[in-house]
């Protein structure tokens, strides 16, 4: 048997319909690996804005905290593209890392 989905009706395993919900759920909500490194940079820390490699649950919970300024001002940048709102990409600000913070795990995956 083929280890694929196939439309066509001479196909051994044809699609059925919950093939095609579940498709378009793993479509509609990606994983995202809050484990990976991800660089958030235009963050103050102390007298100066130096740049932080951490995992990206911890860099988009540290956004999340800063006073609107800052968070405006932050730049995340992750080591593999992240789908958020049907959008694939590595660096996000402002409103993008709001998006993202709507999608974190409700405990905190990886100890600070």
């Amino acid at each position: 048997m083929p280890d694929h989905l196939c439309y066509s009706s001479r196909c051994p395993r044809k699609v059925t319909d919950n093939d095609r919900s579940d498709m378009g759920r793993k479509r509609q909500i990606p994983d995202i690996n809050w484990r990976m490194n991800a660089l958030l940079e235009n963050v103050p820390r102390g007298d100066t804005d130096i740049a932080e490699v951490t995992n990206l649950e911890r860099a988009v919970r540290d956004c999340v905290r800063l006073d609107p300024e800052h968070r405006e001002a932050a730049t995340l940048t992750t080591d593999h593209a992240v789908q958020v709102k049907g959008v694939s990409s590595t660096t996000f600000t402002g409103e993008a890392i709001a998006a993202l913070a709507e999608h974190l795990p409700p405990t905190q995956s990886v100890e600070e």
